[in-house]
């Protein structure tokens, strides 16, 4: 009976641990000159709920003073940033809390930083996004608690399910009012055609009398 009731929670902690792991992503970057005209950031956007922690990894090769420079640049969809790193080579982390439900971009961008241009003009980028109760460093809460490991895995899992019910919360409630605005739309759409109807009624009515009070004018009726 016992293993019957620990295969859910296995399988259910393997699937969690699937979702985190999609955030994982390896890409290259390629160097440019520069300049406003000439910008070309690759940015890696993501979404994240407010007043949550999120912990941006990024582990670029190459070294500093081989021709190229890379920065990263943190922001978020309606203006607030989060963090700059300049000539970055090797790990890098950033770690923040947002400020508002909002999409936020991870941009990096390489730079010639140089005369001569390197023979090998790009850089690779490992980048790595935790967000929530992945961000957090479980093995210091467990050490500090003194939790089992059994007991740390289980609240990490309880808070990526209370994670994953708020942002099912978040989804309803966006879809209320999105059903609130098409209902609304409909309605304004419903009464202008029924206004336009009217109106075109009494306008032919009008046509009509005027017509008709023009014809007895000249006799002809």
């Amino acid at each position: 009976m016992a293993l019957k009731a620990l295969s859910p929670m296995r399988w259910l902690s393997g699937l969690l641990l699937l979702v985190s792991a999609a955030n994982a992503l390896k890409f290259d970057l390629l160097a440019h000159p520069g300049g406003e005209s000439l910008k070309k950031e690759r940015c890696i956007r993501n979404f994240v709920g407010s007043d949550t922690l999120v912990v941006v990894t990024s582990t670029v090769d190459g070294y500093k003073g081989d021709g190229m420079l890379v920065n990263i640049h943190v922001r978020d969809a309606i203006g607030n940033e989060y963090g700059r790193a300049k000539d970055v080579a090797g790990e890098s982390r950033i770690v923040f809390t947002s400020h508002a439900d909002a999409a936020f971009d991870v941009c990096f961008e390489n730079l010639f930083s140089g005369n001569t241009k390197p023979r090998q003009n790009l850089r690779v980028v490992e980048l790595d996004i935790d967000i929530g109760a992945d961000a957090k460093d479980w093995s210091a809460i467990q050490a500090t608690e003194k939790l089992k490991p059994v007991e740390a895995e289980l609240r990490r899992i309880e808070e990526l399910t209370g994670e994953i019910v708020r942002e099912m919360e978040f989804l309803r409630s966006r879809e209320q009012k999105l059903r609130d605005t098409n209902e609304s739309t409909n309605n304004r759409v419903k009464w202008f055609g029924v206004g336009t109807t009217w109106l075109l009624v009494i306008l032919w009515a009008w046509q009509i009398m005027y017509l008709r009070a023009y014809f007895r004018s000249k006799h002809l009726i």
